[in-house]
């Protein structure tokens, strides 16, 4: 403006705009770069959550049927006429459904206690390729026998 000019200054420079414009954009980015990582902690989430409902149905599994030995191979094919060979199958079918390809599942046991582990690769959500997180459920299967006096 003029020095001594009467008239006053009417609206926006073109530099206050763009600057606005510039606080605007960094904004919106932001919001955008949090939404992105939210939406990838959530997918883990649901990755390990799933991992918990296979593990706990194998669980309730193997508690129904506490006789049979489910640390054996998994088989590569259901067998609805025994029932553990069913069970074993359902859980890998279940884990590579979840995981994809790469998952694993393992059943131990240890001293009437049962472990069981379920691996998966996480890759998306800690941006680093090969990265795998596990869910492990250890729980007795069978009340230990009560003892006489």
């Amino acid at each position: 403006m003029i020095q001594g000019s009467k008239r006053a200054q009417e609206g926006m420079t073109l530099i206050e705009l763009l600057v606005a414009l510039l606080i605007l954009t960094v904004g919106v980015l932001g919001a955008a770069a949090i939404q992105l990582n939210a939406l990838k902690y959530t997918d883990s989430s649901l990755m390990s959550s799933q991992a918990s409902f296979i593990a706990y149905d194998m669980m309730d599994r193997i508690r129904a049927n506490s006789g049979a030995d489910y640390t054996v191979t998994p088989p590569t094919a259901g067998n609805l006429s025994i029932a553990r060979d069913q069970d074993l199958y359902d859980f890998t079918t279940n884990i590579v459904n979840f995981g994809g390809p790469t998952a694993t599942g393992t059943i131990t046991l240890n001293l009437r206690v049962y472990t069981i582990t379920i691996t998966w690769d996480d890759s998306r959500a800690a941006n680093a390729t090969g990265t795998l997180r596990s869910f492990v459920l250890t729980s007795r299967a069978t009340v230990d026998p009560v003892s006489g006096p």
